[in-house]
């Protein structure tokens, strides 16, 4: 593929070349920087391209004169990638708009980017791979050289190699663009895709921002976790004594706590019915009537959150900002759903203990908002039940509203244990939970779960219908969507019976969950629209949690714009049952 090109490294080309582009409605757009981070590097080169000619603007030049972000020369490039208008083609858009964010000090406007449409297009295959060589390689049959990705992009003077590359990944969005849009409007994934790319700006924002993490409380509930550990320890320890096999003449006998096999043994020999897994979920519903088996899932749920977040999270914290910036995958999941790292801010232990050291500065606060019950509502609407929209419709205690149908009861009446049930098979039917996993989660015995289910059911007929359908459909055409159109394959052996109960219970689950998902990144860019020229910021989200920092004047505000962002969002998909947000304003992160 020959490419031509130009290399600008004054203003007055600059300026020229800068009109010229903005006469193009869209653009091939990269960047290349002497690191991965923004806080650790520079950027050295822009290349925008019309699909004749590639502009590879060297910054080098004229960061000897001054800021980028307010270098007057520097005006015409950063209104032509703040234009909304102008569509910016880019390979993981999000890299690029920190870049330029970080250090041009503007939100690029008018993003499509080819590495979300491929993985889009790609609908949960885990065997594709989304690098621009491959997909170009996928849907253009062009391979790229990527050699010169590594090379020393802070040199004084750049190789030829190095800007012909440079310039040919920026003339490859072009036709790339126009075979991924082909492939999105055949398989009806257009309206997702917006969806997507409309997201990236927020993200990059977010990003870039960080989250405040108190290092002296940090360590501070570390000590008292650690402490914690310990006395859980030294007390299960005490109950699983009497269970090792070995006897000691000089004390307790003591056992490995995490060695699986070591604790089974030690449960089995104390007469506990250990299922064959120690999973969670398969040892909570013998939590009540062996308190060993309590005290062991408190320790475990102790010590995983002392070994996932310990003094490593703040390792971190950058020195420039204090803040943790974490890398967020904007499709983390076939769902849509958002997956995190460097740390896992989605993952932080719910416990007050922890998410009490991510904290407002001085001066400012936060404002938490997360949906409420949103895939029940989500389901509701799918699936048209009556019982189930009025049950959210009346407003009520939702739980304790099915619990009195279910139950033949007046809700009034409802006890806690009948509530609790209602709630585990409320939020179990989003999975397609069925009789024996109920019985395993609560305790009771399979023909009572199963008669439990069968009322439950029987009340939300309409409910039980679309499920079946759901599940029904992944069997037949071997995909499932959500709202927005967002698509998943299957791929299963038709004689494996696992295989296919697998694939129905994720056709029941993937248009609830991808939904709920479409709906959050939905939020975020009228979020970042409502509150752009604010001092209010996006810091973090988590699932249907949204979590923004703000000046303590603007708080209230700030509370408002993220309510009605969020409920504006979910009743643009959502129509029949209320979106509900449950927000606050707060110094800390807690609920």
């Amino acid at each position: 593929m020959e490419v031509y090109f130009q290399v600008i490294t004054d203003a007055e080309t600059l300026n020229s070349a800068c009109e010229k582009l903005s006469q193009f409605e869209s653009l091939g757009f990269d960047t290349e920087t002497t690191q991965l981070d923004p806080f650790e590097g520079i950027i050295r080169l822009v290349q925008l391209s019309n699909g004749v000619e590639t502009q590879v603007i060297d910054l080098k030049p004229f960061m000897e004169k001054g800021e980028l972000k307010t270098l007057p020369e520097l005006a015409p490039l950063r209104d032509l990638l703040a234009n909304p208008k102008i569509e910016k083609i880019a390979h993981n858009a999000k890299f690029d708009a920190k870049w330029v964010k970080h250090h041009l000090g503007v939100d690029v406007g008018g993003f499509f980017d080819t590495m979300l449409a491929s993985q889009l297009i790609a609908a949960g295959d885990q065997d594709r791979r989304h690098s621009l060589a491959e997909v170009a390689s996928f849907f253009l049959g062009q391979e790229l050289d990527k050699s010169q990705q590594v090379s020393d992009w802070s040199a004084a003077e750049l190789s030829q190699s190095q800007v012909e590359y440079a310039a040919r990944d920026a003339a490859t969005m072009l036709p790339l663009r126009e075979k991924v849009w082909e492939k999105l409007k055949s398989d009806e994934l257009d309206k997702t895709a917006r969806l997507e790319f409309e997201c990236v700006a927020p993200v990059a924002a977010m990003e870039q921002n960080g989250f405040y993490l108190d290092r002296g409380r940090w360590l501070e509930q570390l000590e008292k976790v650690k402490k914690m550990q310990a006395k859980l320890a030294d007390e299960l320890q005490d109950m699983l004594s009497a269970g090792v096999a070995q006897a000691s003449l000089f004390g307790r006998a003591e056992i490995n706590l995490d060695s699986q096999a070591q604790v089974t043994d030690a449960l089995k020999n104390l007469g506990v019915p250990v299922p064959e897994s120690t999973r969670g979920w398969q040892l909570q519903p013998l939590a009540n009537e062996y308190p060993v088996i309590a005290k062991l899932l408190e320790y475990r749920s102790v010590a995983k959150g002392l070994t996932s977040f310990g003094e490593n999270i703040l390792e971190f914290i950058k020195p420039q900002t204090g803040r943790i910036h974490a890398d967020f995958r904007l499709i983390g999941a076939p769902t849509g759903r958002f997956s995190c790292s460097n740390p896992n801010l989605q993952q932080i232990p719910h416990g007050e203990e922890y998410r009490r050291a991510f904290i407002a500065p001085e001066g400012k606060k936060l404002v938490i908002a997360d949906y409420s019950q949103i895939e029940l509502r989500i389901l509701a609407d799918f699936s048209g039940d009556e019982n189930f929209i009025n049950a959210f419709n009346a407003g009520a205690d939702f739980h304790a509203m099915a619990a009195a149908q279910v139950f033949n009861v007046q809700p009034e009446d409802v006890t806690s244990e009948q509530r609790s049930f209602a709630k585990r098979l409320n939020f179990g039917v989003v999975y397609g939970i069925g009789a024996s996993r109920f019985a395993m989660m609560t305790g009771v015995s399979q023909n009572e779960a199963e008669n439990i289910m069968r009322r439950y059911f029987g009340t939300y007929r309409k409910l039980d219908a679309w499920l079946r359908e759901a599940g029904g459909k992944v069997l037949r055409e071997r995909l499932s969507r959500t709202a927005s159109g967002r698509m998943m394959r299957f791929r299963f052996d038709e004689t494996d019976g696992k295989a296919i109960a697998g694939a129905r219970r994720n056709g029941m689950n993937f248009p609830i969950q991808g939904t709920s998902a479409d709906i959050l990144k939905r939020s975020l860019r009228l979020l970042h629209d409502s509150i752009a020229g604010t001092s209010a910021k996006l810091v973090n989200i988590v699932h249907d949690e949204i979590i923004v920092e703000c000046d303590a004047n603007e708080a209230e505000l700030t509370c408002k714009k993220l309510e009605k962002a969020m409920c504006d969002a979910g009743e643009e998909i959502v129509k029949k049952v209320p979106i509900k947000v449950d927000a606050k304003i707060a110094d800390e992160w807690v609920k």
